[in-house]
């Protein structure tokens, strides 16, 4: 809201000019210029007062009244983002310089309502967690907002995939937003906005850009799972048939088998008073059975050597 000046002829001093309201979340600061017409290089003070619409009376800012003091103060402007004015209602303020027991005509400006004029600022926090072709984005309101008025925050999200068109979901009451529907393993920008539920043609402040990367889809991780195995195992196996190739005579000794003595004779070995024969009889079945007989018989050494003589 821009106030009007108003200059009493009769007044000895100048009334402030220019005074302008700055509403940014709670901030709440009114401020104003004033120029001396005479030249008095005397100390001015001013003095601030407020009243409700529906009210006739003017009330000083004071501690008592509203919880800041605005009265006699030497600065050109009133911080009053402290008052305890009603938020829901409608209030006007006007302003006057003071120089002793001279003063200047009041400056009275347009009245203004808080949540109809004050610009809110992006949300305090945004917490973005990413999951599976989605982003979970968690916000924070910018102040606390009284229960009575009926009034909320409601939130927008302005999102882009990069080097892409921007997007915009909302408005949504609630601080938790999913958003959902994107591309698996694709980076997303986002910037995250708050109105109040009475200002549907008042933009708030955008954050800052902050981009993310969103979280593969649960089939596509079974994929990824299954390609990278098969790919671990044909690495593998080409290896192994590299090195096999490479020290095949090396693996050939390793896994060949060493002659082992017989398990009988090892028995016998171990126990030589054991005949021989009688330790292959043990390992024979009972049910073992000849299918013949063969007499082999040698010439005695005599018979063989007559043999001989007469060949002579």
């Amino acid at each position: 809201p821009i106030f009007y000046p108003f200059l009493d002829s009769f007044s000895q001093l100048a009334a402030p000019q220019y005074p302008k309201i700055h509403l940014y979340n709670e901030e709440q600061v009114l401020s104003w210029e004033w120029s001396s017409a005479n030249n008095d290089t005397r100390p001015v003070v001013y003095r601030v007062q407020y009243k409700y619409i529906t009210s006739e009376h003017w009330h000083d800012v004071t501690v008592k009244s509203v919880g800041v003091n605005c009265t006699r103060i030497p600065e050109t402007q009133c911080n009053f983002t402290n008052a305890r004015f009603l938020r829901c209602s409608s209030v006007s303020l006007r302003v006057r310089a003071e120089l002793g027991e001279i003063v200047s005509a009041w400056t009275t400006g347009l009245w203004f309502q808080y949540y109809q004029n004050v610009t809110i600022g992006p949300p305090k926090d945004m917490l973005v967690t990413p999951e599976a072709a989605s982003l979970l984005i968690r916000l924070s309101s910018p102040f606390e907002l009284p229960r009575k008025c009926g009034i909320v925050f409601v939130y927008y999200i302005h999102y882009w995939e990069e080097a892409g068109v921007q997007q915009v979901k909302g408005p949504m009451t609630c601080s938790t937003i999913l958003l959902d529907n994107l591309k698996p393993l694709k980076v997303y920008c986002l910037q995250a906005e708050a109105r109040l539920s009475l200002q549907t043609s008042r933009p708030g402040r955008l954050s800052n850009i902050s981009c993310y990367e969103t979280m593969a889809k649960a089939s596509s991780k079974v994929q990824q799972v299954a390609l990278i195995s098969v790919a671990i195992f044909l690495v593998l196996l080409a290896l192994s048939a590299h090195l096999l190739f490479r020290y095949k005579s090396q693996v050939k000794y390793w896994f060949h088998t060493p002659p082992r003595i017989p398990s009988q004779i090892e028995e016998y070995l171990k126990d030589p008073v054991l005949p021989i024969l009688e330790a292959l009889d043990k390992e024979s079945s009972p049910e073992d059975t000849w299918d013949s007989v063969s007499v082999i018989s040698f010439p005695a050494k005599e018979d063989v050597l007559q043999t001989l003589e007469s060949e002579r």
